[in-house]
């Protein structure tokens, strides 16, 4: 990343940020594979971890594209885990207990210090593919302040279809351009971006391990690309 990033034109500071979660504000593939190992420890842990969530594009796809009515991230979750699981040859003793990994995923380092800077000054909320009780729980593990949980349950779609980001906006009472969509994913942010949001890029270069190829660098004319999240708020807020 550059040693100096411009914020691109704000008109005003966003009045509500709304995140993506998995990847953005939690490490999810060294926190499933911890859990893994606990639950399966005869399998590669983190190949197990990332084939689960390999599985993870491809079951809400099948929503997106209308094959499927809505079904929450948790159940596809738990299908996605007895489809691994049989590829490895292995058959979780507890599939529920397992499942619930998802909800116990630790924070990036800088997360907690750095949501509560930008809760002093905006609305701050997820605006994830997770279900409300998933989202909820973990922001009980990871001590993310969220003031309302939004996204995909609400919309009733998937992450990136638009209108996940204009019911979370909606929800809100607020207009999109108010709205500043934060992502360690340039997919995310495009999608927000086309339908009036703000943006800002975080990058998360370990999200998928140390060999790690996507996501380095902004891809689009972000509002604004910050180091991490206390480096985001000192940008948007002083």
């Amino acid at each position: 990343m550059p040693q100096s990033i411009p914020t691109r034109g704000l008109q005003s500071s966003p009045q509500a940020l709304i995140f993506d979660v998995f990847g953005t504000c939690t490490d999810w593939r060294t926190s499933v594979a911890r859990i893994v190992h606990d639950h399966l420890p005869t399998v590669d842990a983190v190949a197990f971890a990332e084939a689960w969530r390999g599985e993870y594009q491809p079951a809400m796809a099948r929503i997106r594209e209308g094959g499927r009515g809505y079904v929450p991230l948790d159940d596809l979750h738990l299908e996605n885990l007895m489809r691994v699981s049989a590829r490895f040859g292995v058959t979780p003793a507890d599939p529920d207990a397992l499942n619930r990994a998802w909800e116990a995923l630790d924070p990036w380092p800088d997360v907690p210090q750095g949501l509560a800077r930008l809760k002093r000054n905006a609305i701050i909320a997820p605006c994830s593919n997770g279900s409300i009780a998933l989202m909820t729980r973990l922001a009980r593990q990871a001590d993310l302040p969220w003031d309302c949980i939004l996204g995909a349950e609400i919309a009733q779609d998937y992450k990136p279809k638009p209108q996940v980001y204009l019911a979370a906006v909606a929800a809100l009472r607020l207009d999109p351009g108010q709205v500043m969509m934060v992502a360690a994913h340039n997919d995310d942010l495009h999608a927000a971006q086309a339908v009036g949001l703000m943006t800002a890029f975080v990058p998360r270069p370990t999200e998928h391990g140390p060999q790690q190829t996507t996501d380095l660098e902004p891809t689009g004319a972000w509002s604004c690309v910050a180091h991490d999240f206390n480096d985001l708020a000192m940008r948007l807020f002083g």
